[in-house]
């Protein structure tokens, strides 16, 4: 790692669990340049992150930590490094983003696409009823499906967002595997629901079955936390609240 990432990850890390808080001043170069045993110039450049992420403001005077509320879309990943297990509610209100960016995309994909895209996109749903899957391929089913109809939507704003929180999200949810298990023949069901709707282009059924796919995804998620606290694996609380 280099010098100016190390400094900016310490940063970052010290203002999401509270050693700074919104409104305070943040070390001054010469302290952080001591701190990290850095030349100011690194500190510089790991300032100008902190300032691209969106979590301090830059002045000639010093800076000065600004509300979470103000950052920017990368500052999730940070959010979700911080402890041994990234924060239960954080995570759940990311799925229900990134649930609610598919149900748009979806809608979006009824209106626009033409009856070969939509053909191809049914053809992904399939095996989610079709099939035996294990959990592996159950997963790699949905991430195509999601894709291909992010893709067909046409919506590059709604795609973007979607697959920024993604790669932010799994790279630390890693603890959880093997303790999140989706009820695949609820997903069947649904699945199979799905179907029918995309070739009948019925919006109202897809945002009503989308819905139930992400209650059926967080739902999942919640008992992973708690099976790995049951587990006797560190401390991870479904009930935590993301500061």
């Amino acid at each position: 790692m280099k010098k100016h990432d190390e400094i900016a990850d310490g940063l970052t890390h010290d203002i999401l669990v509270g050693q700074y808080r919104t409104g305070e001043r943040l070390p001054s170069e010469r302290d952080l340049a001591a701190r990290f045993d850095a030349n100011r110039g690194a500190v510089r450049e790991a300032m100008k992150k902190l300032e691209q992420l969106g979590i301090a403001d830059i002045q000639p005077g010093g800076a000065r930590v600004l509300p979470l509320t103000e950052a920017s879309l990368d500052v999730v990943g940070h959010l979700l490094a911080v402890g041994e297990l990234p924060d239960a509610k954080l995570v759940d209100q990311i799925l229900e983003v990134i649930s609610s960016l598919i149900s748009l995309a979806a809608e979006s994909t009824l209106s626009k696409a033409n009856g070969e895209e939509i053909e191809r996109i049914r053809d992904l749903v399939k095996p989610l009823y079709l099939e035996s899957l294990n959990e592996e391929a159950h997963m790699a089913a949905r991430v195509s499906l999601m894709s291909a109809i992010m893709e067909a939507s046409g919506n590059l704003v709604c795609h973007i967002i979607a697959r920024s929180l993604l790669q932010q999200f799994a790279p630390n949810m890693t603890q959880l595997k093997g303790f999140a298990h989706v009820d695949v023949e609820a997903y069947r069901s649904y699945a199979r629901q799905l179907d029918k709707a995309l070739g009948a282009r019925d919006k109202d059924a897809v945002r009503t079955i989308f819905e139930a796919f992400s209650k059926l995804n967080r739902e999942s998620v919640m008992r992973a936390f708690a099976a790995f606290q049951a587990n006797g694996n560190g401390s991870a609380d479904p009930e935590v609240s993301t500061s």
